[in-house]
C-alpha cells in the first residue's frame, strides 16, 4: 500500500513521528509519535513517501488470513520476546551482509501456528515471483536461492503449512536482532468523485509537470540517488510543497481523482499511503500511493509531543487526530510542517506493496530491502502478543530504514485502524532464510557462530 503502506505505511505510529514518510522510532508502547508514518507503506507508510509502486497484479493471496486479535475492544497483551544472541553490530551498516548475520533458533523451535503459517504461506508464494527475479539489495541471497521453496509453495497440503517452514527455511539474526515494530492500515474516509458541498478537500493524481531524476543516470557516485522537482526556466527546482498545494497551486497541473470531506482524514490518507473512499451513494473507490512531490517527510506527533500539546493518553493516532479536529487552524499549520504531499491513483482492486502484489491485513509488513529481502518471511519475538508471529516482507516505507525495522499492517476497518494506530512493539526479529544460506557465508550449527556474509 505503504505498496498501501500500498503499501503503508509508513506506518501510523512512525508516519506522526517519523521523517520521509513513516515515523521515528517511538517510545513506550502505544506512543504513536515513534510509530512509522505511511507515505506505505513507501516515503509507508508515507505510506510512504518516496516507496516505490511498481504496477503488478492486484490478487488476493490464496488462503486463509489470520486472527491476531479477538473479538471485543483491542487489548494490548504483553508477550515476552526471545533473547537474541548478544552481539556488537558494525557502525555504519548500509546492507544486512555488512550488518553480519548470526544463526537463530531452529525455525521448528519457534512458536509458529498453524493458521499462521499457512496465511504467510499464501503471502509468500504469492511473492515468489518477485522474490526469484528482484536484486535482493540486502546482500544475502539471489534470486535461485528461492526458487525450492517457491516450487513446495504450491503444493503444501492442508495442515503442512508449519512443516513447510520448517523444512525450507532457517532463522538468521541480522546484525543485534533488536526489533521495533509499528502498524499501519488501510483507511476509509468519505469522499466524492465530483465537488459538492460537503466534499471540498482535493485528492490529486500526479501532476503534468513533476519529473523524477535518477542522478545515477548522470554520475556513477550518484548511484541510487533520486530527486524530484520540475522545470523553471532552463533549472530543475524543488516541486511545490504542501502549503502551497494546499493554497491552490496546482490548479490546472495535477489531475483531481476525488473529493474529501475532512482534510485531517485526506492528510492520514497520504500518510497511509492507500485508503478506501466511501462515496455519497455507499459504493467504495480504491485510492493507491502513485508518487510524491520529493519533499521531506516530518512526523507531526514528534513535534506535537516535543510542543506539549497532547496530554499523556493522546499520543496514539486517534489522540491526535481528535486534536487536529478541535484545534483546526493551529492543526492546519501543523500538517503544513510536513512538506511532503502524496499524489494518488485509483485502484480496481486489494491494495499493493512496494512488490506490485496485494498485502494482506495481519500477514504483511514493511520492511528495509536493504536488510530484508522483499517476500522474505520474518518472524518477530516481541513484547506484545499481536505483533508476535510470522509475517512477509512485502512492502517498504519511507521511515522504514536499518536492520530489524518493521511496520506491520493490520488491512481495513475500525479494529485494524485502533491496532495500527497504537502498535510500536519491541523484542527480537528473526529473518527466514533458504536453507543453505548459512552455509553459503561459512557459519554452521543450529545456533552457529557469528560470521558475516562475504563481501565482493
Amino acid at each position: 500500500m505503504r505498496g498501501l503502506r500500498t503499501a503503508a505505511t509508513v506506518a501510523l505510529s512512525l508516519s506522526l513521528a517519523a521523517c520521509a514518510g513513516h515515523i521515528v522510532p517511538p517510545g513506550a508502547s502505544g506512543d504513536y509519535t515513534g510509530g512509522a508514518s505511511r507515505p506505505a507503506p513507501s516515503q509507508r507508510p508515507e505510506f510512504r513517501p518516496d516507496r516505490p509502486r511498481p504496477a503488478g497484479p492486484s490478487v488476493q493471496p490464496n488462503g486463509p488470513s489470520v486472527s491476531r486479535v479477538g473479538p471485543g475492544p483491542v487489548q494490548i497483551i504483553p508477550a515476552t520476546p526471545l533473547p537474541a544472541t548478544p552481539v556488537i553490530a558494525p557502525a555504519g551498516a548500509a546492507t544486512a551482509a555488512q550488518a553480519g548475520v548470526l544463526a537463530g533458533p531452529p525455525v521448528a523451535a519457534l512458536p509458529i501456528t498453524e493458521p499462521q503459517a499457512e496465511a504467510a504461506r499464501a503471502a509468500f508464494l504469492l511473492s515468489c515471483p518477485g522474490l526469484m527475479r528482484r536484486t535482493d539489495s540486502s546482500g544475502l541471497t539471489q534470486g535461485a536461492d528461492w526458487q525450492p521453496a517457491c516450487q513446495a509453495a504450491a503444493n503444501v497440503q492442508r495442515g503442512g503449512a508449519r512443516d513447510f517452514f520448517v523444512r525450507y527455511f532457517e532463522a538468521v539474526q541480522v546484525g543485534d536482532g533488536r526489533s521495533l515494530a509499528t502498524g499501519y492500515y488501510e483507511p476509509e474516509i468519505a469522499g466524492s468523485r465530483d465537488r459538492r458541498s460537503g466534499y471540498e478537500v482535493p485528492i490529486y493524481a500526479r501532476p503534468r509537470d513533476l519529473i523524477d531524476v535518477d542522478l545515477g543516470a548522470f554520475s556513477t557516485a550518484l548511484k541510487g540517488k533520486k530527486v524530484r522537482g520540475k522545470v523553471q526556466g532552463t533549472n530543475l527546482v524543488p516541486y511545490d510543497d504542501r502549503t502551497a498545494i494546499e493554497e491552490g497551486s496546482l490548479e490546472g497541473r495535477a489531475p483531481v481523482l476525488a473529493w474529501g470531506a475532512d482534510p485531517v482524514e485526506v492528510f492520514f490518507l497520504q500518510i497511509q499511503g492507500s485508503g478506501r473512499l466511501r462515496l455519497p451513494g455507499g459504493d467504495i473507490m480504491r485510492v493507491g500511493y502513485d508518487t510524491q512531490n520529493g519533499r521531506d517527510y516530518t512526523g507531526i506527533g514528534a513535534l506535537m509531543k516535543s510542543r506539549g500539546l497532547l496530554a499523556p493518553g493522546q499520543t496514539s493516532m486517534q489522540g491526535i487526530v481528535a486534536w487536529l479536529h478541535a484545534h483546526p487552524e493551529e492543526g492546519r499549520a501543523i500538517m503544513r510542517e510536513n512538506k511532503s504531499f502524496v499524489f494518488f491513483r485509483e485502484l480496481d482492486g486489494a491494495p499493493q506493496g512496494a512488490m506490485g502484489y496485494a498485502v494482506t491485513g495481519q500477514v504483511s509488513a514493511a520492511a528495509d530491502p536493504k536488510f530484508v529481502p522483499l517476500g522474505a518471511p520474518v518472524f518477530l519475538s516481541m513484547d506484545r502478543q499481536d505483533a508476535t508471529g510470522l509475517w512477509v516482507a512485502q512492502d517498504t516505507g519511507g521511515a522504514i530504514k536499518g536492520a530489524n525495522r518493521f511496520d506491520t499492517f493490520w488491512g481495513a476497518g475500525e479494529t485494524a485502524r485502533t491496532v495500527a494506530g497504537g502498535m510500536s512493539a519491541r523484542g527480537t526479529a528473526f529473518l527466514l532464510l533458504p536453507v543453505g544460506t548459512l552455509a553459503r557465508a561459512g557459519i554452521v550449527g543450529a545456533n552457529g557462530t557469528a560470521g558475516a556474509i562475504p563481501q565482493p
